[in-house]
Protein backbone atom coordinates (compact mmCIF):
# COMPACT_ATOMS: atom_id res chain seq x y z
CA UNK A 1 0.00 0.00 0.00
CA UNK A 2 1.58 3.06 -0.82
CA UNK A 3 1.20 6.36 1.40
CA UNK A 4 0.53 10.10 -0.29
CA UNK A 5 2.55 12.26 0.55
CA UNK A 6 1.07 15.16 2.63
CA UNK A 7 2.31 18.72 2.65
CA UNK A 8 3.21 20.78 5.57
CA UNK A 9 1.55 24.07 5.36
CA UNK A 10 3.45 26.35 7.11
CA UNK A 11 1.80 29.88 8.10
CA UNK A 12 3.93 33.00 7.05
CA UNK A 13 4.18 35.70 9.46
CA UNK A 14 4.02 39.29 8.02
CA UNK A 15 7.32 41.20 8.05
CA UNK A 16 7.45 44.73 8.71
CA UNK A 17 3.77 44.83 9.76
CA UNK A 18 2.69 47.34 11.66
CA UNK A 19 1.03 46.01 14.93
CA UNK A 20 -2.55 47.46 15.72
CA UNK A 21 -3.60 48.42 19.20
CA UNK A 22 -6.61 47.92 20.66
CA UNK A 23 -7.31 51.65 21.59
CA UNK A 24 -5.38 54.74 20.44
CA UNK A 25 -2.51 56.89 21.86
CA UNK A 26 -4.73 59.08 23.72
CA UNK A 27 -7.05 56.29 25.70
CA UNK A 28 -4.02 55.10 27.10
CA UNK A 29 -2.74 58.79 28.04
CA UNK A 30 -6.28 59.49 29.69
CA UNK A 31 -6.25 55.97 31.34
CA UNK A 32 -2.83 57.23 33.05
CA UNK A 33 -4.54 60.39 34.05
CA UNK A 34 -7.01 58.29 35.43
CA UNK A 35 -5.29 56.11 37.62
CA UNK A 36 -3.10 59.17 38.62
CA UNK A 37 -6.43 61.23 40.19
CA UNK A 38 -7.52 57.96 41.61
CA UNK A 39 -3.79 57.67 43.23
CA UNK A 40 -4.15 61.44 44.61
CA UNK A 41 -7.71 61.00 45.69
CA UNK A 42 -6.99 57.37 47.74
CA UNK A 43 -4.00 59.70 49.34
CA UNK A 44 -6.20 62.34 49.76
CA UNK A 45 -8.63 59.99 51.71
CA UNK A 46 -5.39 58.67 54.35
CA UNK A 47 -4.60 62.46 55.00
CA UNK A 48 -4.97 63.84 58.32
CA UNK A 49 -5.61 62.01 61.56
CA UNK A 50 -9.15 63.68 61.89
CA UNK A 51 -11.70 61.07 60.59
CA UNK A 52 -14.32 63.33 60.48
CA UNK A 53 -12.37 66.49 58.19
CA UNK A 54 -13.90 67.22 55.31
CA UNK A 55 -11.09 66.35 53.01
CA UNK A 56 -11.80 62.41 53.67
CA UNK A 57 -15.28 62.61 53.53
CA UNK A 58 -15.93 64.57 51.01
CA UNK A 59 -13.14 66.05 48.71
CA UNK A 60 -11.58 62.34 48.65
CA UNK A 61 -14.52 60.55 47.58
CA UNK A 62 -15.43 62.59 44.90
CA UNK A 63 -11.98 62.89 43.38
CA UNK A 64 -11.89 58.90 42.97
CA UNK A 65 -15.02 58.83 41.42
CA UNK A 66 -13.96 61.65 39.24
CA UNK A 67 -10.67 59.36 38.89
CA UNK A 68 -12.66 55.97 37.57
CA UNK A 69 -15.45 58.08 35.54
CA UNK A 70 -12.12 59.44 33.36
CA UNK A 71 -11.40 55.97 33.71
CA UNK A 72 -14.74 54.86 31.65
CA UNK A 73 -13.94 57.55 29.23
CA UNK A 74 -10.59 56.46 28.69
CA UNK A 75 -12.20 53.00 27.43
CA UNK A 76 -15.21 54.19 25.70
CA UNK A 77 -13.93 56.53 23.40
CA UNK A 78 -13.44 56.22 19.85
Amino acid sequence: MAKSAQTIKTQKEPTGAPVKFIFERTNYMWFIISIAVVTVGFFLMAGTTDIYSTTKIVVAPVVVLAGFGIGFYAILKK
